[in-house]
């Protein structure tokens, strides 16, 4: 079985320690270094910190159930409290978002705070206000059928590196069971909620979502999720309980003939 050794990766930014893995890492700091990744964003939680969550769909962002929860209180951050920055660069973003709805996996306040269940548990899905255009940012995909092999990508924020995108090209996954995934991706804080990303045919797709770190006694280990089902039951929870649209009452202005809307009336027998 697979073992978590160390804590989970918090969503604060705190100084970097030593690198990892520098020449496979690359920050998208131009526009053009920025085309296909328009859809990862920094989820900024007021000011306490950040997560990474990727779009997928123009308005929902995929993350970290643990980037949605305050951690003293175990409650799931107040609408507006959080906000997607897609493509954030240099302290500018591709588009601004709060969050308005937030769904979690039903199990992760129930599980203890660092284990195999609460791992496979810690995934969240978040309703932006308004949604972010395709020509703004393509959102992506989650990954169907087999993997090619072991290779996998991460594109996140992170401590050192929260005013850009940074992606590793090319990490392994190093185990898959019982609904864990483990792999050696430079995971730090802040890389908490990012997607890891696999190949399907031309493109990358979500496989899993970066959860905790830890360790096997040689190198460190990111963990990760499973996905199958998990998704779909968070978009079902976000629809069921989504904020019912207010009834709007419109009076007539006696003997105008028109409402306050500006619509004319036209009487009986001709106008």
């Amino acid at each position: 079985m697979i073992r978590l050794m160390l804590a989970a990766v918090m969503c604060l930014s705190v100084l970097s320690t030593a690198s990892f893995a520098q020449s496979a890492k690359r920050k998208l700091t131009d526009r053009e270094d920025l085309y296909g990744w328009e859809a990862i964003g920094r989820l900024d939680i007021g000011d306490q910190g950040f997560c990474t969550g990727t779009l997928i769909a123009q308005d929902l962002v995929l993350t970290a159930a643990h980037c949605a929860v305050e951690k003293r209180t175990g409650q799931i951050y107040a609408p507006g409290k959080l906000m997607f920055r897609a493509g954030l660069s240099a302290g500018k973003a591709l588009a601004d978002r709060k969050v308005v709805q937030i769904a979690i996996h039903p199990d992760y306040v129930h599980l203890p705070e660092l284990s195999a269940a609460s791992v496979r548990a810690d995934v969240a899905l978040m309703r932006l206000e308004h949604p972010i255009p395709y020509s703004v940012a393509d959102p992506f995909a989650l990954h169907s059928g087999r993997v090619a092999g072991n290779e996998v990508s991460l594109a996140s924020y992170g401590r050192g590196r929260s005013e850009a995108i940074t992606r590793e090209r090319s990490c392994r996954i190093l185990q898959r069971q019982q609904g864990l995934i483990s792999f050696n991706c430079d995971i730090t804080f802040g890389s908490s909620g990012s997607a890891l990303l696999a190949r399907n045919g031309p493109r990358w797709q979500i496989l899993s979502v970066v959860s905790a770190v830890g360790t096997d006694g040689r190198q460190k280990v990111g963990y990760g999720m499973e996905l199958a089902g998990i998704v779909a039951e968070l978009k079902a929870d976000l629809r069921r309980n989504a904020p019912q649209p207010k009834a709007a009452i419109r009076r007539l202005q006696v003997g105008s003939g028109k409402s306050n809307s500006g619509a004319k009336f036209i009487s009986s027998g001709g106008s």
